[in-house]
């Protein structure tokens, strides 16, 4: 097993590889972890987070550049794709860091990626713009 999937578990949130080198890391929340019967390479049950520009309606104003959406995809992928470790934060406490890192994302809406809806399909307004905050 790897150091980062020993340090992992179920309800931890990871990056993990693209096939595509030029892209970032996918973000995932580990949802069960299982080692192959054979003692070979273990499988991690993931619930897919989607960026704005991953989504239907793809990336908006006020979309923080952090910013990643609890989908309803889930997936099983070899542990072997998981690059390290991240934290998702709620909106909320995520606006309280006193410094954010490569590694902190915020979610604030859940994502149906057959449909494209949102829940809520609202979101709060902190500026006199009348957008969202984006932090």
């Amino acid at each position: 097993l790897s150091l980062t999937l020993s340090l992992s578990t179920a309800g931890d949130c990871v990056l993990m590889r693209p096939s595509e080198p030029s892209k970032p890391p996918y973000v995932a929340r580990v949802e069960k972890i299982e080692s192959d019967a054979r003692g070979g390479h273990a499988r991690v049950h993931v619930r897919w987070y989607y960026r704005p520009e991953e989504s239907i309606g793809g990336r908006r104003q006020f979309h923080g550049s952090k910013e990643v959406f609890l989908s309803d995809h889930f997936d099983v992928q070899s542990a072997d794709t998981i690059e390290g470790k991240c934290t998702v934060h709620s909106f909320k406490s995520y606006t309280k860091l006193d410094a954010v890192g490569d590694n902190d994302f915020f979610c604030r809406f859940e994502y149906n990626s057959a449909t494209g809806a949102f829940t809520p399909d609202r979101v709060a307004v902190y500026c006199k713009c009348e957008m969202p905050y984006n932090p």
